[in-house]
């Protein structure tokens, strides 16, 4: 079974990060989600709480097979401070094991040099923030292992691929076609 692990940080956009979780648990991934602070329970943009499964030092990433990191804002700047989180990435990177951000979220990608000559996509102005990327546009955007998505109207698309990308393209068909998309 494929294993993500999706980063909680205090402003996370709530509809990206639970709208994914629920997608790709609805496709039978283990995905857990983590605090990015030293509480379970985090509060995202909209001021709704989110329990997280575990905090960030309770995480053994070694048999995690994708990121994801949600948008929202202050949650996107809140990712890019947090220097373990960082350092997991980049981890990750170099072995080439898949990592998601969506939103603003693109831009700590972007400051760590992952996105240089990559097609990108992030929420309008944050452009500047992915450093070396060729923007898109587009809700959706997959260049090698990395994946970006535009915004929360685009979560079902951002998620579903998401799904594809760990599962296959029938497993997202399933999934699409009981969420009636």
């Amino acid at each position: 079974m494929k294993k993500v692990a999706l980063f909680l940080a205090k402003g996370f956009e709530e509809i990206e990060a639970l709208g994914t979780v629920d997608i790709l648990r609805r496709a039978q991934i283990d995905i857990i989600t983590v605090s990015t602070t030293d509480n379970n329970v985090v509060n995202g943009a909209h001021n709704i709480p989110v329990t997280a499964d575990k905090t960030f030092n309770e995480v053994d990433f070694t048999s995690i097979d994708m990121l994801i990191l949600p948008g929202g804002m202050p949650g996107a700047k809140n990712l890019n401070e947090h220097d373990d989180l960082k350092n997991l990435i980049s981890d990750f990177n170099s072995k080439g094991k898949l990592i998601a951000a969506i939103c603003a979220a693109p831009m700590v990608l972007g400051g760590l040099g992952f996105l240089d000559g990559k097609r990108a996509t992030c929420y309008p102005g944050f452009e500047p923030e992915l450093i070396g990327a060729k923007i898109t546009g587009e809700s959706v955007v997959v260049d090698e292992n990395i994946i970006t998505g535009k915004g929360p109207a685009f979560v079902f698309d951002f998620a579903l691929r998401l799904v594809e990308q760990l599962l296959g393209i029938r497993d997202r068909q399933e999934v699409q076609k009981g969420l009636l998309l």
